[in-house]
């Protein structure tokens, strides 16, 4: 589909959804009740996050221009980069689909594969999830998967700057 070209699906989607809710509020109006109520809940569960993703990308759009990126994470930072590929990956909290599209802002300012590769990577160690690993598998175990886990997530970041470019 051509960029200029609008897309309707999405309000087909809509028509149908309202026409279902219509349907089903005739057959059990209490069943509707009960659905909205859990729509309401979840909306204000995820609101917030979507707030902080919308106020990360406003800032991002603000102060992150493509120089200071290829500052701090292009080829030229050297090791550093990787350094805050796997630390942000690693504090990085909430759902992994709310940082997608931060991320794609990052790689349309210039960020390569490699770094989100990475990032993405460095989700899975998670600092407040190592004290339950520590309880269950021992200390030897969780110092040998984190360190394992934070190794292969720049051996894999390398591999894909390297096969994926921008």
């Amino acid at each position: 589909m051509k960029q200029t070209e609008k897309s309707y699906i999405g309000y087909y989607f809509l028509i149908v959804v309202v026409i279902l809710y219509a349907i089903v509020f005739l057959i059990n109006p209490i069943k509707i009740s009960e659905s909205l109520n859990f729509t309401i809940k979840i909306f204000k569960q995820i609101i917030p996050l979507f707030v902080i993703v919308f106020g990360l990308m406003v800032i991002i759009n603000q102060f992150v221009t493509p120089k200071r990126i290829s500052k701090y994470l292009g080829e030229e930072a050297g090791i550093k980069r990787w350094f805050i590929a796997i630390g942000a990956g690693i504090i990085s909290t909430g759902p992994i689909y709310m940082w997608y599209p931060m991320l794609k802002e990052l790689r349309k300012k210039g960020v390569n594969n490699g770094f989100i590769a990475t990032f993405l990577y460095n989700r899975a160690v998670k600092p407040p999830l190592i004290p339950m690993i520590i309880y269950y598998f021992g200390i030897k175990f969780t110092v040998i998967l984190t360190i394992v886990m934070i190794i292969c997530s720049v051996i894999q970041g390398l591999i894909i700057e390297k096969e994926v470019k921008i």
